[in-house]
């Protein structure tokens, strides 16, 4: 640890694989729901395809961290061990008692699923965070400054991060790190990224910072919350990003954009939350592909002009506007799980956290397998969407 890295492993890797630029991974906020990623990050790493760039808010801000703050060959492992931390393990498991037959009992599982959503309300999440027992004695109304005014504290999740990551590699480019913020006094989006600054833990912690459940972390004298409450899948760091590059961008979709018409007041809470947090992809890359063939035309409209004159300032410029650069986008779409509601984020248990993984990998591997990104595109649209449902909906 504390060593500063030299090797660049995920560009060797990425040619074997003849993908046509970098690797982008973009991950979305959502909670428990983020073991997802984990299962993604398994399957691009078991074929040896390593992001040159992650990009993350909230708890993909926390993969994010982890995976850019390793080393390749320690990526998964770390992973693992965060998740694994944050499971639920219920005593009644290891039960001499009852272990013999929890597997097969209903009414036990249940029993767990209830326990382990009132653990993260009441008693917090292991590694990650406690309630906040300075608001029982002065309520909500008690001025506890913006960096401890929120439910809980993450000083747990602040130690758990900074045992399973190393500052140096944060800052090494292999692979970049973006994180997703809002300032808390302008109400602005602001992207961190490794490229343009050094970033540090504080960083992905303030992606990371929820609220009304998480405090605000304080950068450059300027308090920061969760990117998510912006914009929960911050694709639009790849698009705005100059230069422009050639891109195969990995996007996970972990809130269900369409669903059933809610029935119950349970169905309208969960269903409220999918509309909140799902991607708003499909209006950022319908403007992208505009743009694009903008930047085409411009690219062409250049190479009319005699060549005598191009090297004038203002045809430069002009020039300067057009792209010819192409970006496949590779949605992953994550299932829905049978039983799940509107305390799905906060499933902490470990049927809960495997089931989402096994799901995140299966899709990968799927995406993977199938190469979508050596299909024939049009080269004016600028940019493809290969979306990958999962096969079938419900238990994985």
């Amino acid at each position: 640890m504390g060593t500063t890295p030299e090797s660049k492993p995920s560009v060797s890797a990425n040619k074997a694989h003849k993908l046509p630029g970098q690797v982008v991974l973009v991950l979305q906020g959502g909670g428990a729901l983020g073991a997802y990623q984990g299962g993604i990050y398994e399957a691009l790493h078991e074929a040896g395809i390593e992001p040159n760039w992650v990009i993350g808010t909230s708890i993909g801000a926390l993969n994010a961290g982890i995976i850019a703050g390793n080393p390749p060959e320690k990526r998964l492992a770390r992973l693992r061990e965060f998740w694994t931390t944050m499971e639920y393990k219920p005593w009644w498991e290891d039960s001499p008692f009852f272990a013999p037959w929890f597997s097969n009992s209903k009414h036990l599982e249940d029993l767990t699923n209830q326990a382990a959503h009132m653990m993260a309300l009441f008693g917090g999440v292991a590694g990650y965070y406690t309630p906040n027992h300075a608001l029982t004695f002065g309520g909500a109304k008690a001025a506890l400054g913006v960096e401890r005014a929120a439910l809980y504290n993450t000083e747990d999740l602040e130690k758990t991060m900074t045992a399973l990551t190393d500052p140096a590699w944060f800052n090494s480019g292999h692979p970049r790190l973006t994180v997703g913020t809002v300032n808390v006094k302008t109400g602005r989006m602001h992207y961190w990224d490794s490229a343009r600054m050094p970033l540090g833990l504080n960083h992905v912690l303030a992606s990371a910072a929820l609220p009304p459940a998480f405090p605000a972390v304080r950068i450059d004298g300027d308090p920061y919350w969760d990117g998510g409450i912006y914009s929960n899948t911050p694709i639009e760091a790849v698009f705005d990003d100059n230069p422009r590059r050639n891109s195969v961008v990995f996007a996970d979709q972990m809130w269900h954009i369409s669903g059933p018409e809610p029935l119950s007041l349970e169905d309208v809470l969960s269903r409220q939350k999918d509309i909140q947090f799902a991607s708003r992809d499909d209006s950022h890359i319908a403007r992208q592909q505009a743009l694009h063939r903008m930047r085409r035309i411009v690219r062409e409209l250049v190479k009319m002009v005699p060549e005598e004159q191009r090297n004038s300032p203002e045809v430069r410029e002009w020039a300067s506007w057009g792209c010819g650069t192409f970006m496949h986008i590779v949605r992953l779409n994550a299932p829905y799980i049978e039983g799940e509601g509107n305390s799905r984020d906060i499933d902490f248990t470990t049927a809960g956290i495997r089931q989402r993984w096994k799901a995140g990998y299966d899709d990968a591997m799927r995406a993977i397998d199938k190469r979508p990104w050596e299909d024939e595109t049009d080269p004016a649209a600028g940019v493809a969407v290969h979306d990958f449902k999962p096969d079938v909906l419900g238990k994985v």
